[in-house]
């Protein structure tokens, strides 16, 4: 079992990944600027947490957990406090907390700003793909984090399929289930540490396609 800390616990991924971490066992401390939206079960505790606070009260919300999920996004009506500037509060409070292990939700080709005018589903939130660039880029070089970063083609509320193909290709969305459960499968998954996948619908069970990085 982990002890697992959600940032960004109110969302619509985050929901569907408390589900699957509860599912399998883990105890879970969710956090979100709105407490009481967060998804209601037992080993879930929701706690207050505001992305614009100091990253000693972020570190203070974390201690005694051994694993950082950043999930959070504005949707694009606060990209610099919290998906940018915010992601990188939580590193630097998991390290502050003595946490090794964080895993990230980023977005596809975030790394690759070349790529986005490619894809008109990216083109549509270059300015959300910018905050991902930078907070991803920390995470990878400015932190000593154990960090999986997962960038998912566009999210769509459809139904998981269960499937997935990891690594470069024209398709475009990856249902909201698929994405989380990909989330929590990485968990304990050692051999996704220090990895960024990229992430979309597919044909490859998911377990599958995680054991075979």
């Amino acid at each position: 079992m982990s002890k697992v800390f959600i940032v960004g616990g109110s969302g619509r991924v985050a929901t569907e990944l408390i589900k699957d971490l509860v599912a399998a066992g883990n105890e879970v401390v969710a956090g979100a600027r709105h407490p009481e939206k967060i998804v209601k079960l037992n080993g879930v505790t929701p706690v207050a947490l505001d992305l614009h606070g100091d990253v000693a009260k972020i570190a203070s919300l974390m201690a005694g957990r051994n694993a950082v999920y950043f999930v959070a996004g504005s949707r694009g009506k606060d990209l610099l406090q919290t998906d940018a500037m915010g992601a990188v509060k939580t590193m630097q409070a998991a390290s502050r907390a003595g946490i090794k292990r964080y895993i990230m939700l980023s977005s596809m080709y975030a790394l690759e700003p070349e790529k986005w005018a490619d894809y008109p589903a990216l083109a549509s939130i270059t300015d959300y793909n910018i905050a991902k660039f930078f907070a991803d880029n920390y995470l990878i070089k400015s932190t000593d984090l154990d960090y999986t970063i997962i960038q998912p083609a566009v999210l769509t509320e459809e139904a998981g399929t269960g499937k997935v193909n990891f690594g470069p290709g024209d398709e475009t969305t990856n249902p909201i289930p698929d994405a989380a459960q990909v989330l929590a499968n990485v968990l304990n998954a050692d051999n996704t540490i220090g990895k960024v996948i990229m992430m979309r619908t597919g044909d490859t069970p998911i377990k599958d396609a995680i054991k075979a990085l």
